[in-house]
């Protein structure tokens, strides 16, 4: 299902403030300097696919972490394996799935690779940063909002999708699937924002060719 994300900026759904002619990450691309960044926005709306797509424009190793799951000891091992890669001229971008579960002395271990150019920093989150995060952090990163999708948004997305054949939902087979407009706009109304093709428990659950 992995198929189904945007595999270029141009693709992603909403978030025009940030990615249009002007806004700051078509900046960063156009300049080819890449800063650290906290998007913060609700769920399913592109933090994930942003983040890998950066990656990609910078040419960078992508390392995914959830904040959930990694301990202190988890982060000097990525931490050593990108100063080896910074020896052999390469970058790393780290991504950081609900940054704000770190602790502060996890936040902080992050400190020295910023300023010495080991890492790049890309963090998630759902909440507000300026009362989650540690104030050296967020003074070494730019907080970057993303909003919640529009109804066109996620009718756009649907379209996207329709491009995929032999759609397979939890083992059933959906094939060349039409959904009525009045079908749509529900199923639009009750996601709520949020485009269920980035929502990691929704992509587990489809296969598509």
């Amino acid at each position: 299902a992995d198929k189904m994300r945007p595999q270029s900026l141009d693709e992603v759904i909403g978030q025009h403030h940030l990615l249009d002619e002007g806004a700051p990450l078509q900046n960063m691309i156009s300049s080819g300097i890449f800063s650290s960044l906290i998007l913060w926005g609700p769920p399913g709306v592109g933090k994930t696919t942003i983040a890998r797509l950066l990656a990609e424009h910078s040419k960078s190793h992508f390392e995914q972490l959830s904040a959930i799951f990694t301990g202190v000891s988890d982060l000097k091992k990525v931490f050593e394996a990108a100063k080896i890669r910074r020896t052999n001229g390469h970058k790393t971008i780290i991504f950081v799935d609900e940054i704000h579960r770190f602790n502060k002395s996890q936040q902080d271990s992050f400190l020295p690779f910023l300023e010495d150019g080991t890492i790049t920093l890309i963090g998630a989150t759902t909440e507000n940063p300026s009362f989650e995060l540690n104030s050296s952090i967020l003074s070494r990163v730019q907080v970057l909002v993303l909003e919640r999708l529009t109804n066109t948004n996620l009718e756009d997305s649907f379209a996207f999708s329709t491009q995929f054949k032999n759609v397979k939902i939890s083992g059933a087979d959906f094939t060349n699937v039409f959904l009525p407009n009045d079908v749509l706009r529900d199923f639009c109304n009750i996601a709520e924002g949020t485009n269920p093709f980035t929502n990691r428990k929704t992509r587990d659950s489809l296969e598509c060719d």
